[in-house]
């Protein structure tokens, strides 16, 4: 997808104000800023509940979809997307039927969330789409000495991420290639 933060955006909003004050103090000074892109598996979602249909086009991270489900208010077009050849990606690990299954599990869990006693015949229908996404994300490196500390952006969003993008980052980062 196409980035909607800038890379000197990314750093002002992660590095900057009384946050980032705080982070410098409690961290260390910034040392590095990286783009970063997540592949996800994008699935069109069909709910039944109680006679009512709600469609959805949602993202799971094809990694280990452990990650918050992404919502798309419709498919990516050409204008939303760019092509980009980058070795700061990890490997899709999730077969699609697996990802289809956790997909499942997700949605029904935010549903059941909203209001158990609200579900009545649920039904959940999930349709890979053709092709992948690679969502991207600005990391911003912190540390001293030989500690290192890392804040993520979503570079869509202009979100900041917490443990699992971190955790997800961190795990492919301590990976031998």
């Amino acid at each position: 997808m196409r980035s909607n933060v800038s890379r000197e955006q990314a750093l002002q909003q992660l590095a900057s104000g009384v946050t980032g004050a705080v982070r410098a103090f409690l961290q260390g000074p910034v040392r590095s800023v990286a783009d970063f892109y997540i592949p996800f598996a994008l699935f069109q979602v069909k709910i039944v509940n109680a006679g009512s249909r709600e469609f959805q086009i949602l993202g799971l991270d094809s990694v280990s979809g452990s990650l918050d489900l992404y919502h798309f208010p419709h498919i990516p077009d050409a204008a939303e997307l760019i092509s980009l050849d980058t070795r700061n990606s990890p490997q899709p690990l999730l077969d699609p039927e697996r990802a289809r299954e956790i997909l499942i599990e997700k949605v029904r869990r935010v549903l059941f969330q909203r209001g158990f006693f609200r579900m009545r015949d649920l039904r959940i229908e999930a349709e890979p789409l053709p092709g992948e996404l690679c969502v991207p994300y600005w990391v911003v490196f912190r540390g001293r000495g030989s500690t290192a500390r890392v804040s993520v952006l979503d570079a869509v969003r202009r979100k900041s991420e917490g443990a699992k993008v971190r955790h997800l980052l961190e795990a492919w980062l301590t990976t031998p290639q």
